[in-house]
């Protein structure tokens, strides 16, 4: 199963996608999309829509993760996450993937093994979950973190609930 990762952002969204084959996966692609803080806010969005279509496109996954937004002291920058978020939740849904969402405390607890893990511990253990992965940043490792817990849920979820023959 191809998986894709998202870390949305409105300034930069992270992606990632991986294989997964039972408990084995393997690293895809990743990437960061940037917009530029000057131009209008629906340009913005109009712009982060468009790429994350394009790496659907190009990779064909049948599912994503996306992370969950942590509101913070300043509620526009949070809106305004919020709103890159809904972009990338809107490409998900317009290719008819099946979409996992993730709070940031439960992605660090699947791939650190501790809710409060710093970034660097989360950037070391997609390297090693991850074997000969070139990551193109924090972002995009964050996004493949996504990928990874999606993942593992997705596994837990096939264990629990046996197919039907």
């Amino acid at each position: 199963m191809l998986i894709l990762g998202l870390d949305p952002g409105l300034g930069t969204t992270g992606w990632g996608v991986i294989r997964a084959d039972g408990n084995r996966l393997t690293h895809i692609a990743n990437g960061q999309i940037r917009t530029d803080a000057s131009m209008a806010l629906p340009r913005r969005l109009a712009l982060l829509h468009g790429a994350i279509v394009e790496v659907v496109r190009a990779h064909r996954p049948e599912g994503a993760a996306v992370e969950e937004v942590l509101g913070n002291s300043n509620a526009q920058s949070t809106l305004k996450l919020g709103q890159a978020r809904g972009m990338a939740l809107l490409a998900a849904a317009q290719a008819d993937l099946v979409i996992g969402e993730y709070h940031p405390s439960i992605v660090k607890k699947a791939v650190v093994g501790t809710g409060g893990a710093e970034k660097k511990q989360v950037q070391a253990m997609v390297a090693r979950l991850l074997p000969g992965v070139k990551l193109t940043g924090a972002d995009a490792a964050d996004a493949l973190a996504v990928a990874i817990t999606h993942a593992h849920h997705v596994a837990t979820a096939r264990r629990l609930i046996p197919s039907r023959s």
